[in-house]
């Protein structure tokens, strides 16, 4: 009998010791917890980050939208990067360059041991497929390297004339003329190096199964709904990234999005009214981002299409439009009224430009004059909220009540995001909001990017062509001399004031919020923030 007790009583301590193991089994699958920590918890650290629209691709050289870039930021890496919360030059996957003393030629020294999210090696062989892939496209398929570059393979206007690998690591780009900005419109975040074995693969599909060298790699896409990434294992740069997964999550309206933050349901919101400011501050669960402006938001008047075709017209509806009234409601002090195309921490803004003041009595005269014979417009309002523009639905009625004081009908009409962007690109709007951030602190990249006569069908929405001001922009281009750079831009924003094909309307302090635990998050100016170091508390 008491062997059978012993071996119950053993067999009912085997169960308790298995039920024990189980659970311990059980609370390592679900906490976290293993023997790598000392049997600490080890929580799968996700970001949720809360967004007003999706993205149009992720090939980040296809597209020259914010929302595309604020996830290919994390799966890219540039040759070159930009300081934390500013535009100085640092390294990226080149850890040094030299310019030649002509400014023709740059040398790149690469980091070396890199791989790309599919195993593949980074090297300059890399670099120089990822360079022809640019330069062998179009203003339609690569609309930011028309821009920044001037043109592709055989155009007269090309900057680049051959990219070439000199051993494993290291690239010689030779130029066909000087471009002052050249170093800082590499690091901007359209130039990614991609993996050339991707690309290769699926071709026109690269932008829905990117591949990069960044600290995280994609994993998935909803459409209109999410876009996730993941931590990268063998990502070059020791003990990053901080976050195990980031999700995108889209949540088309501002108050919806920070309702999901104040419910726990995300963790970081950009597009934050700034009727909201005070009582996000207040909230001890959250904390107030404010990112440093380089914006412009405005007004675009398509020059090809009536009544936009008369500089009078034009002229006439910068002065029918109250800015500051706009500021006053919709931004509520986060924001300054805009005269010229560009913001004033860029060098070469021209505060001389006196604009437009609100004079309806003066557009109605100029709108006379015109022969304008009151035919309705149609007036573009974003469906989505941008830093440059926190509710664009209540911007156009307000500039729609505007115009109707002054004797312009005029409907307002939207698109899905995606949609807007490329009938806008291609001039079928007659009135349209949008605007930029800037993306490497240069004005070239405002004035030239937006305005010149080269970037019509990439980002020159309002068709506008001058010249005077091409020339003066060409010019600028090519001079390194900073003083007489900016005379140059200071002369082409007069040029442009006067010829009025924008309506320029504010440079917006952009908000985001997020909760109180996460650390680390710097915005950047250019509106595409880097979430390596983002970790909680």
């Amino acid at each position: 009998m008491r062997k059978k007790r012993w071996l119950a009583l053993g067999l009912m301590l085997l169960l308790v010791l298995s039920t024990a193991l189980a659970a311990c089994s059980s609370d390592s699958k679900d906490d976290g917890k293993d023997e790598s920590t000392g049997g600490k918890e080890k929580k799968e650290k996700t970001l949720i980050f809360g967004r007003g629209g999706d993205s149009v691709s992720l090939d980040p050289i296809a597209v020259t939208d914010g929302e595309s870039y604020k996830v290919t930021q994390n799966l890219f890496e540039t040759l070159i990067n930009f300081g934390e919360q500013d535009t100085t030059l640092k390294p990226g996957l080149a850890k040094s360059w030299k310019a030649a003393k002509d400014g023709l030629s740059y040398t790149f020294e690469l980091q070396e041991g890199i791989k790309f999210h599919d195993g593949t090696d980074f090297n300059a062989e890399a670099v120089v497929k990822n360079f022809e892939r640019w330069m062998s496209g179009n203003a339609e398929t690569r609309p930011y390297f028309a821009s920044m570059f001037g043109g592709f393979n055989g155009d007269k206007a090309a900057v680049i004339k051959s990219v070439v690998a000199d051993g494993d690591y290291k690239v010689v780009i030779t130029l066909n003329r000087p471009q002052a900005p050249f170093l800082k419109n590499l690091a901007m975040v359209p130039f990614g190096i991609a993996s050339p074995t991707a690309f290769e693969k699926d071709g026109k599909k690269f932008g829905d199964n990117p591949v990069g060298t960044g600290p995280f790699k994609f994993v998935s896409w909803k459409r209109n709904d999410s876009v996730t990434i993941e931590k990268f294992a063998n990502y070059w740069q020791d003990g990053l990234p901080k976050l195990d997964k980031i999700v995108f999550k889209t949540y088309p309206e501002n108050s919806a999005r920070l309702n999901a933050l104040i419910k726990g349901e995300i963790d970081l919101a950009d597009g934050i009214n700034p009727s909201d400011a005070t009582s996000i501050e207040d909230n001890a669960d959250l904390q107030l981002f404010k990112r440093p402006s380089m914006n412009v938001g405005y007004l675009g008047l398509t020059v090809t299409r009536p009544p936009f075709d008369n500089v009078k017209v034009r002229q006439a509806v910068n002065y029918a439009i109250d800015k500051q009234a706009i500021i006053d409601a919709f931004f509520e002090g986060q924001a300054e009224v805009a005269k010229n195309p560009m913001p004033p921490v860029i060098s070469g803004y021209n505060e001389d430009v006196k604009g437009y003041d609100y004079d309806p009595a003066k557009a109605k005269a100029l709108l006379k004059e015109a022969g304008y014979d009151g035919k309705e417009i149609e007036l573009w309002a974003m469906p989505v909220p941008r830093p440059y523009m926190p509710d664009g639905q209540k911007v156009a009625e307000a500039i729609q009540k505007n115009l109707a004081d002054v004797g312009m009908k005029a409907k307002i009409v939207s698109y899905e995001w995606a949609t807007y962007l490329e009938k806008a690109e291609k001039g079928e709007a007659d009135a349209f909001l949008l605007g930029w951030t800037g993306d490497n602190g240069d004005a070239d990249n405002f004035l030239y990017t937006l305005l010149d006569e080269s970037n019509i069908g990439s980002n020159n929405y309002t068709f506008f062509k001058n010249a005077e001001t091409h020339e003066l922009m060409l010019k600028a281009q090519t001079e390194v001399n900073e003083a007489k750079r900016n005379k140059l831009y200071k002369k082409a924003q007069e040029i442009l004031s006067e010829e009025a094909p924008w309506v320029p309307l504010a440079h917006s302090t952009p908000l985001l919020a997020g909760r109180a635990d996460v650390l680390n998050f710097w915005p950047h100016p250019t509106g595409s923030d880097k979430l390596d170091k983002v970790d909680f508390k």
